[in-house]
Formats: structure tokens, C-alpha cells, sequence
């Protein structure tokens, strides 16, 4: 049962709270039979930002913990909770492994709010986030992408800084765990080896969400959130395993049961079985609007994949021609036309969020007669070019300008212009591309792209040596996207720097160098 109690406003204010210690409520210590146990864990979140109201999230932990328990939260408009805007509680139960997917609405739009929660006997630590502006506010707009955090791998030196940045929002791009055991040179351990039950992806949650520099960042600001592959399997296709294995049904099922348990995605998202909407579209004022795809539940499988596997492979479009097969869909159909149908040409921009390198990267010169048009990737939308020609074609079609699409899972920092049609030498530039690198995760040898490099004129920039992020400031006018990379990724500690910058103008499709 959840209940939200609207109060009076207050003014804005953007103060952050850094504190992450977890203060003992003396009236509900009862339940608290040691010191050490730790109720709040994994941390606190914010997400789906609304110009009305937010998503809170946490999960009650410790081992003795009961069936059911009551968990209070409440949101104010000043740090010190003075001016509390909405309280509520809610019932954490085992079943959904004691998460919480907390509610308030009756909020301000676009502004600062900070929250927290209560349960046996602790209270959490403070967390700051903020609510979209009204649709048809004037707004700007500051966020980074993200994606690809193993954590065995790497640190997370890039969430150290990605807190210091002057946010309003993340966008998590997929890749949030690996279901993968550890690395033979791995810097920090998971435990369970590979995982493919509801308490393995538990469990290797609650390993990544320990992490106190992620942590940090959930409570700075609000995310947004889509999946990729590994928060189920590698290269896993609609209800298709990399391994077609023939339970795979109720692996998808329990794994999208722990994605929503650990993620602050709002209780009509919860998964029925083995199916769980994740796509979605906020509007940020009059300045943008947002699309969430989800390329991985609805796909059809890959096409030519390596003997007795599934997933994907790299092959000549020679010696695999249903590449060009029309009626195959990364989107699946009905997403698709909801994305067909949704597109805004009122504001000047549309930000494309979904998993992937949209712009074709061809891997081979596709003017050598062996290989019949070159070398692809068939799990990325080289692999359904036509399904991206299709999305492509509506952009060009309704001469939609200010299409920026976001992507992740290639571990390499991207920028690049998207055309309908690549194929087409001269076609002209309808939209921009930035395929932003892994937290984490490593990538191909930087070789290798620059191999590639010639047979790409379309790809502005590709780095597969660099970690970290990218950070975007959206005006009415301009996007300015700054490249950021960690120095050390096996460092905790490591410093960061601007690898380059690219803006681009509103009204006109392509990026350049800043």
C-alpha cells in the first residue's frame, strides 16, 4: 500500500548532500539487533523524472529480515527536510526481494528535491533529485551517458566524476551487471560464476550496487534507464539464449524480475513473467523530447550465427545475405510504429536513448568483390539494416533536424552522422550519432578501428582504448557533447580528462568538432 501526502512549496534550492552514513531512528530500534547491520546496503536511487513527480527506490537488507516490512519515505525541498514536500510509506516484501518502488506525485516541475527512507530501526542516506520542467516551460538540459559496467574488470573512477558534473539527469544505456564469472586477470571479484537464476542476478545486483562510487551517483541525480544483453545474457534475442538454451523463458523472466528490483522503474513497469516494458518518452520542457528503446526483448535472432550458437557473429554480406532481409526488426514491429508514431517536430530536439552503434561500421572495404558490400557485426543494427533504414527513412521523411541518438555496448567512444540510407554515398545527413564508451568494460584493440577507419567517412571519432562517459549540455540552440576519459579504469582514484568536443547547431543534422 502506498500513500503520498502533497504539502505546501518552498524555493528552490540546489544543495547537495554528500553524507552517505545510515542514522539509527532510537524509536524503531527493535527490529535493529546489531550495530552492524546494514538495512539500506545498496544504496538509494531516483528515477523517470516527470514534471510532477519521480521514482524513489531502495531495497531493505540483512538476513533476519521479516516476510513483509513497512519502509516511510519522505521528499523536501530543503537538505535539512525542514519543508517536506510528500511523505508515504510502503511494503517491502520478499518476494520482490524487500525493494522499493516509491511514488510521490503533487511535486513541483522542474526543481531540486531531496529524500530518504526509514526501516527497522535505520534510516538511509540522503538522496538528491529533481522533477522535469512542465512541457511547456523554456528548459535546458545537462546530462551524461553511460553503459557497460562490469565489475570485475575495472573500477569506477568515472562515477566519482560524473558526481562532480553539474547534472540534471543520467542515462544509463544498458550493461548495468554481467551475467559472466570473473575475468582470469580480474581487479575485484563476483561471486557465483555465471549466473542464470533469480538469486544469481540477486546476488550479482547487490555485488555492483555495494560499489559506494555508483552509489554516489544514484543519489546524486535521476536516471534513466535501458537495458542491453548482460543483465540477462550475452547476445541473448527476444526469448533466444546465446546458448539456445530451452529454458531461457524463465531465465529472461527471473532476470527482468531483478532488473526491476534494483532499479527505480515505477510499480506498472513490474515484470508479468518473462515480458517487462521498458520503453518509454519523457518530454523536458520545450526542448527535447525523450525516447527509451528497448532493443534486446523484441528482436528478431541474428542472422548467420556460428555453428550451433546463437547471438552474434561477424560476417561478409556475401556469405550472409538475409542481412538485407526486410522483414526482420531489432525494434520489433509494434515498437517500431510507437516510435514511428511518436516523433516531435515542435521541439527542436529528439534524443534517441537506446543500447547500441546506430551508424553502420563496416569492417572491411565494401568495395572488394569478396565480400559482396563489406564486413558487419550482425548483433548491432548492422545487423537489421534494414529495420534502420525504416527509422531512418520516417526522420527523413518528416525532415526532423534535431534527431540525436545515444547509444552504448561497444565499449568505444562514437560520433557520427546517420544517413537513411549508407549505401547511398552522397546521401545527406538527417541525424547525429554519440555512442558513448563503457564505465568499465574493456574494448576491441584501437587497431582495429583505425583498420576501419577508411571505410567509414560517416564516423567522426572512435576510441575503443578509452573509459568513461559522455556529458551533453542541451539549449534551444546547441548540443555540446564533451568526451570524458578516466586516466586509470583499474584505479578507483583515477583522474579524468576531455579526450574531445563536438557540438551541434539546432536545425542542422551533424556534428563538429568544438
Amino acid at each position: 500500500m502506498s500513500q503520498t501526502v502533497p504539502l505546501d512549496s518552498s524555493r528552490r534550492r540546489l544543495l547537495l548532500q554528500g553524507s552517505a552514513a545510515l542514522i539509527a531512528v532510537p524509536s524503531l530500534l527493535r527490529h535493529a539487533l546489531a550495530a552492524d547491520v546494514q538495512r539500506f546496503a545498496l544504496g538509494i536511487a531516483s528515477g523517470q523524472p516527470r514534471a510532477d513527480g519521480i521514482v524513489l527506490w531502495t531495497r531493505v537488507t540483512g538476513a533476519d529480515l521479516p516476510e513483509r516490512t513497512t519502509v516511510r519515505w519522505e521528499i523536501a525541498r530543503d537538505e535539512a527536510f525542514q519543508q517536506i514536500a510528500a511523505r508515504g510509506e510502503e511494503t517491502a516484501e520478499a518476494a520482490w526481494a524487500h525493494s522499493v518502488h516509491a511514488e510521490p506525485a503533487g511535486l513541483e516541475p522542474g526543481r531540486w528535491y531531496w529524500y530518504r527512507f526509514e526501516a527497522l530501526g535505520q534510516r538511509s542516506a540522503v538522496g538528491r533529485t529533481r522533477t522535469a520542467p512542465r512541457p511547456d516551460d523554456a528548459a535546458t538540459l545537462n546530462f551524461a551517458i553511460t553503459s557497460c559496467q562490469r565489475f570485475d574488470v575495472g573500477h569506477y573512477a568515472a562515477w566519482r566524476h560524473i558526481v562532480a558534473e553539474d547534472l540534471d539527469l543520467v542515462m544509463f544505456l544498458g550493461d548495468y551487471i554481467y551475467e559472466s564469472p570473473n575475468a582470469k586477470d580480474a581487479v575485484r571479484q563476483v561471486e557465483g560464476g555465471r549466473i542464470d537464476t533469480l538469486a544469481g542476478y540477486r546476488t550479482r545486483y547487490a555485488t555492483h550496487k555495494g560499489d559506494t562510487a555508483l552509489q554516489a551517483a544514484h543519489a546524486a541525480v535521476p536516471w534513466l534507464l535501458v537495458w542491453d544483453d548482460h543483465e540477462v545474457e550475452n547476445d541473448y534475442a527476444g526469448l533466444q539464449g546465446q546458448r539456445l538454451q530451452p529454458d531461457f523463458r524463465r531465465q529472461r523472466a527471473d532476470a527482468y524480475q531483478a532488473y526491476w528490483e534494483h532499479m527505480p522503474f515505477p510499480k506498472s513497469a513490474r515484470p508479468r513473467g518473462a515480458d517487462m516494458r521498458i520503453t518509454g518518452r519523457l518530454d523536458w520542457g520545450r526542448l527535447a523530447r525523450i525516447h527509451l528503446l528497448d532493443d534486446r526483448q523484441y528482436r528478431d535472432p541474428q542472422v548467420c550465427p556460428q555453428p550451433g550458437r546463437g547471438g552474434s557473429n561477424t560476417v561478409t554480406l556475401k556469405d550472409c545475405p538475409a542481412l538485407l532481409d526486410p522483414k526482420r526488426t531489432l525494434l520489433g514491429a509494434e515498437q517500431e510504429r510507437w516510435l514511428a508514431e511518436g516523433w516531435d517536430g515542435s521541439r527542436p530536439w529528439n534524443l534517441v536513448a537506446q543500447q547500441t552503434l546506430m551508424a553502420r561500421y563496416n569492417w572491411s572495404d565494401p568495395a572488394d568483390p569478396s565480400t559482396g558490400g563489406g564486413t558487419h557485426w550482425t548483433d548491432g543494427w548492422d545487423g537489421y539494416a534494414p529495420a534502420r533504414n525504416r527509422l531512418l527513412g520516417v526522420v527523413a521523411e518528416r525532415k526532423l533536424a534535431g534527431v540525436v541518438v545515444l547509444g552504448g555496448d561497444v565499449h568505444s567512444h562514437y560520433v557520427a552522422d546517420l544517413k537513411a540510407d549508407f549505401d547511398v554515398a552522397n546521401a545527406p545527413v538527417i541525424a547525429t550519432e554519440f555512442c558513448g564508451t563503457s564505465i568499465s568494460s574493456l574494448g576491441l584493440p584501437q587497431a582495429r578501428l583505425d583498420a576501419a577507419r577508411g571505410f567509414n567517412p560517416h564516423v567522426h571519432y572512435g576510441r575503443s582504448d578509452q573509459r568513461g562517459y559522455m556529458r551533453f549540455t542541451l539549449g534551444a540552440k546547441q548540443l555540446q557533447a564533451i568526451l570524458r576519459v578516466v586516466d586509470q579504469p583499474r584505479d578507483p582514484m583515477s583522474g579524468i580528462s576531455t579526450a574531445a568536443r563536438f557540438m551541434v547547431e539546432a536545425g542542422k543534422a551533424g556534428a563538429v568538432a568544438a
